[in-house]
């Protein structure tokens, strides 16, 4: 959990954090392969059920350019869909949302684009032409990034939104965290880098500032959230809120026992996260 930064008072926002969309049984043909990663990936039926019980809520997804420096007002608390990974699959779900005139956030480890189950250049700025928020998920997705040296971290930042700006020929001032291990270090690295809203993967809506650079939370969607869930979260719904936040402070406090080997057995648990 990341207790720097000062709080935004008025600013909130619920984002749903999605990964990759795939066929059944096929989890490995966009994004990062394995059993861990998959954990993450929806079957592309589910997916649909997921836009379309959004869709129910009467709540229109919002882009996070408009999310500007006052907020609409003090009950104002837009929807965002992100998507990690930068996986093939990210093309078609851009079709999916433009279809409902919907914007997504996609965002891009640049040293996978073009590998086998990953966008390539092309892919990238066709979700631009639909109207998608592109941004950085890293160079490399380091897992733990909250590890890195400063150096290190700057690199990772400042590198990957250089090329991303390069490809859809705008400045990339949107991100997210890999693995959702975010500290004060990595956030103002991003800052420094000149990211100016950084997703993390605390199961929050309230909204930090860290040296100009805002801090937003997510509500993770698995595999097997079931699309009535996902709209619960999305029309900001008390009890699913909870029990992720509930979660999220239980790992949290496992982290912090087991040290280094929380990650050795989760890694033998699940595969290479």
């Amino acid at each position: 959990m990341l207790s720097g930064g000062r709080r935004k008072r008025g600013f909130r926002a619920i984002t749903l954090m999605y990964h990759d969309v795939v066929k059944s049984g096929d989890a490995d043909s966009s994004g990062f392969p394995g059993r861990a990663p998959s954990r993450y990936k929806l079957d592309s039926v589910l997916f649909e059920r997921h836009l379309s019980a959004i869709a129910s809520t009467a709540t229109s997804p919002a882009s996070v350019a408009d999310f500007g420096e006052a907020p609409r007002g003090r009950s104002s608390r837009p929807l965002f869909l992100t998507f990690d990974d930068g996986g093939a699959s990210a093309r078609l779900i851009g079709e999916a949302l433009a279809g409902m005139g919907w914007p997504g956030h996609f965002f891009i480890p640049v040293d996978f684009i073009g590998k086998p189950g990953f966008l390539d250049e092309g892919g990238i700025t066709t979700l631009v032409q639909m109207g998608h928020v592109i941004g950085t998920h890293s160079c490399s997705h380091p897992v733990p990034m909250s590890r890195l040296t400063d150096k290190q971290l700057l690199e990772e930042w400042r590198r990957s939104a250089t090329v991303l700006s390069e490809i859809v020929g705008d400045s990339v001032v949107t991100g997210s965290v890999p693995g959702g291990y975010v500290s004060g270090r990595v956030a103002e690295a991003a800052a420094a880098s000149g990211i100016r809203v950084l997703f993390t993967s605390e199961p929050v809506e309230s909204v930090r500032d860290i040296q100009g650079c805002l801090l937003l939370g997510r509500y993770a969607i698995l595999a097997r959230t079931p699309a009535e869930r996902a709209a619960r979260l999305a029309r900001g719904d008390l009890g699913p809120r909870l029990r992720q936040r509930a979660s999220w402070r239980a790992k949290g406090l496992a982290k912090v026992a087991l040290g280094d080997r929380y990650r050795t057995l989760r890694s033998a648990l699940l595969g290479t996260a």
